[in-house]
This record gives structure tokens, C-alpha cells and sequence, in this order.
């Protein structure tokens, strides 16, 4: 059986929720980004009990389909831009129609109409929180960044990171990172 759960954004948050999964007396069979395969449905009370201590850990129980549509899309975008090397050669939305097995239209207006953004500015989002870690913690030049993220440009990456921050990558940079944010909040 799976469970969708809601803000898992990186592989803290996936042992978090498995530990609590083993407190409640769950088997854990597989657990990724925003989903957990458990190996029997739980009952009620184990329910009950999981979804209050990921409440408190600041997850949530998903249980209605658009709602998990929704957290899908987020972590599919979410895991393309911050946990795989090389940029997908796929549009975004060949990429989400792909692995969610929706037409574009439908998932765009999903999303706008329950996040209040658009699936673009939320990729934008994500890509420029990406840019300000590189920026930060990693040795590679603004044109490395650019081509890791694949940017068309260093122009291109500069002139949206001016337009999401309101300044521009090497003066972010200057502040030292105190601008981040984190990836649930996005």
C-alpha cells in the first residue's frame, strides 16, 4: 500500500519518516520523495498515530488524489533540479506528463489553481534556490552553474536570478547566503 506524504524534500526527511513509520509499527517496504510503500495497510489507530507525529515533524498525510497529483509534480521537480546531476534532456512538461500520466493543460491548471503559481515559476523557483546553494557552498564559476542547470546562458541564469532575488549572483554571493530558503517553503 502507499501513503503520500506531503513536504518530503530530501533524504533527512525519507529517514525521518521511516523511523516514524518503525515507531507505529509500520514495514516501511520503500520510501522516496513525498511517497512510502508499506508492506500491509495500517490500521486506524496506526493512522492516527503516524499522521499526529508527522504533524509535529512538519509532514502531512495526503489522502486526496489531486492533493497527491499536486505533491508528485513538486517532487518530481524538486528531485530533478537539486538530486540529479545532468538536466533531464525532456522539457518539464514532457518530463511530468511522462512519469504522471496526465496531459500537460490539466496538471498546469491543477496546480495554479491549488498553489496560487504556475508549474514554470515554481521549476524557476526551485532552479534559483539551487543557484544560490552552488553559489554558496560549491567552488563552480556562475558559467559552470549555468551549464549544470542548464541554463542557455550565464545572461539568461543572471538575468532570471535578478528578476526572482531582486539582485544579482555575484551580490548575492557577497551576502553570503543569508537569503535561503528552505525547499518545503518554496
Amino acid at each position: 500500500m502507499k501513503l503520500y506524504i506531503k513536504n518530503m524534500v530530501c533524504s533527512r526527511c525519507k529517514m525521518m519518516v521511516k523511523t516514524e513509520l518503525e515507531k507505529v509499527g509500520l514495514q516501511p517496504f520503500a520510501v522516496d520523495l513525498g511517497e512510502v510503500e508499506v508492506q500491509e495497510a495500517p490500521s486506524p489507530s496506526q493512522l492516527k498515530q503516524l499522521e499526529k507525529s508527522l504533524n509535529e515533524l512538519g509532514f502531512e498525510l495526503i489522502d486526496d488524489q489531486k492533493s497527491r497529483l499536486i505533491e508528485q509534480i513538486k517532487t518530481l521537480i524538486i528531485g530533478q533540479v537539486h538530486y540529479t546531476d545532468a538536466q533531464s534532456p525532456l522539457k518539464l512538461s514532457a518530463l511530468l506528463t511522462s512519469k504522471l500520466n496526465y496531459d500537460y493543460g490539466y496538471l498546469s491548471n491543477l496546480f495554479s489553481a491549488v498553489e496560487g503559481t504556475t508549474i514554470e515559476k515554481y521549476h524557476i523557483a526551485q532552479r534559483i534556490e539551487k543557484v544560490k546553494e552552488l553559489l554558496i557552498y560549491s567552488e563552480l564559476n556562475l558559467s559552470e552553474i549555468a551549464f549544470q542547470l542548464g541554463y542557455s546562458s550565464v545572461a539568461y541564469l543572471s538575468s532570471q536570478f535578478k528578476q526572482v532575488t531582486g539582485m544579482t549572483p555575484s551580490a548575492f554571493k557577497a551576502l553570503q547566503g543569508s537569503k535561503r530558503r528552505n525547499l518545503e517553503d518554496i
